[in-house]
């Protein structure tokens, strides 16, 4: 045989042989899947809420107009710190203090009357004393005059002239008590001009008090909208007053943030929490959570549900306030913030990632089960009243002799990338963590293939 038709003999038996083997390769990785995976490990997992809003002092007020008028001084800037006591404004008080003065006077009057009063009491009194000595010296000569009388030892003319002035004495004792009691009245009167002068005084320095504003506590002031000359108004029913200026009380500062209301449940009093300020980069304020409000808030409009009057199903919020432990002095109210609460943590417990979790059907499960010809040892027991093509069990796909095994799992707290699992797993179990796809099409026993050398482009996005 010539040697071109042996080369050419080989060439075709060479060309069939990969032919073979090619096509026993393909139909060996049919029905392989390819996935990456991950292991179940035992680490340190805390569960965390983060929640934006801004920073507020603890204890803040608006100081607003009480009186009308002109606003003479401002003795303040924004930004000063100020102590308690200490005067911050001055409003027109012309009229007011003029009012107190005049009020004053009439007090002064008052009392001058009251005094005066007092000493007519003083003299009626002494001249009622002195009507009840002449009356009883009248009645004690009236009676001896009565004795000689019916002894016939003094004439008729003059018995009857010692009765005669006992009977005047007496008048006069009655017109003497009557003065007494007048001037009484009169001294009461005197009195209650006198308080209600002393009210009237009262007001009056009231509303002059009122025109001069000072600080009710030490603190800074945070907001100064008005100027001198500007003129100011008290509040009325449906019309807020003027709003003077804003002082707060900056040793103690809290970051006032929203909880989405699927959060707020996991929250507490006392938890620690992490605030990190826009305006501060690269720095952490530690926090504690010292109020949770009770009453939800509309995240579209800011308005509280117990203030609507139909029922919304927006997103709600509610407020929670962390405060901060070392907060820096140069801290403004109103600065943007964001808290991450810690609202559990778990100590060297078996974790992995969470996009491994996945769910399937209860009856698929048993299907799968079914073409195998067995059932799955670790399914959880149902209620047998529930309808099985609805009831769904959670769980992760583990690698057990090249094959994905859906394992049902119980699963804790959640942080930020990795979920607790408290039973199903040990430690080392290697599970199948993508891709997306893969996680939600892949069926209990399917052959796969390992490769965690890249992540997937649909991951990526």
């Amino acid at each position: 045989m010539k040697t071109w038709k042996k080369v050419l003999i080989g060439v075709v038996g060479i060309s069939a042989a990969l032919i073979v083997l090619g096509v026993a390769v393909h139909e060996s990785n049919k029905g392989v899947v390819t996935v990456q995976t991950g292991k179940a490990e035992r680490q340190d997992l805390s569960s965390i809420v983060s929640a934006s809003g801004e920073i507020k002092p603890k204890t803040y007020v608006n100081i607003g107009a009480n009186a009308f008028g002109k606003i003479t001084h401002l003795y303040v800037k924004e930004g000063d710190r100020v102590r308690k006591g200490q005067l911050l404004a001055q409003l027109e008080n012309v009229q007011s203090a003029a009012d107190v003065a005049a009020t004053k006077a009439s007090l002064e009057a008052s009392r001058t009357d009251a005094l005066a009063a007092e000493a007519n009491l003083n003299t009626a009194k002494a001249d009622l004393n002195r009507a009840k000595a002449d009356a009883e010296r009248m009645r004690l000569d009236w009676d001896r005059a009565e004795g000689l009388y019916k002894a016939e030892l003094i004439a008729k003319a003059e018995y009857e002239t010692r009765k005669a002035n006992w009977q005047s004495a007496e008048a006069g004792l009655a017109q003497a008590d009557a003065r007494v009691a007048q001037a009484k009245a009169q001294l009461d009167s005197a009195g209650r001009h006198v308080a209600q002068t002393d009210a009237t005084l009262t007001r009056a320095s009231d509303v002059l008090q009122k025109t001069v504003y000072a600080a009710p506590y030490n603190g800074m002031i945070t907001n100064l909208p008005v100027r001198e000359g500007e003129t100011v108004v008290i509040g009325i029913q449906n019309a807020p007053g003027s709003t003077l200026m804003t002082l707060a009380d900056m040793s103690v500062i809290t970051a006032e943030v929203k909880v989405d209301e699927t959060d707020i449940v996991n929250v507490r009093l006392g938890q620690t929490a992490e605030v990190t300020i826009d305006a501060i980069p690269k720095k952490v304020f530690h926090a504690t959570v010292s109020e949770i409000g009770n009453n939800a808030i509309v995240r579209s409009t800011g308005v509280a549900t117990s203030q609507q009057a139909s029922a919304s199903q927006e997103a709600k919020d509610f407020k929670v306030v962390v405060t901060l432990q070392d907060p820096p002095e140069d801290l403004r109210p109103g600065l943007s913030t964001t808290a991450k609460i810690t609202t559990a943590t778990r100590s060297n417990v078996v974790t992995i990632p969470i996009q491994a979790l996945t769910i399937r059907r209860e009856e698929d499960l048993e299907a799968a089960n079914a073409e195998k010809g067995s059932v799955q040892a670790a399914a959880p027991q149902k209620d047998a009243s529930k309808n099985k093509k609805e009831s769904e069990v959670q769980g992760v796909f583990v690698i057990r002799d090249k094959k994905a095994q859906f394992v049902p799992v119980q699963t804790g707290i959640t942080g930020t990338t990795d979920i607790e699992v408290l039973s199903g797993l040990t430690q080392g179990d290697e599970i199948v963590t993508g891709s997306y796809k893969v996680l939600r099409t892949v069926k209990p026993g399917t052959s796969v293939k390992i490769d965690n050398s890249a992540a997937k482009k649909e991951e990526s996005n």
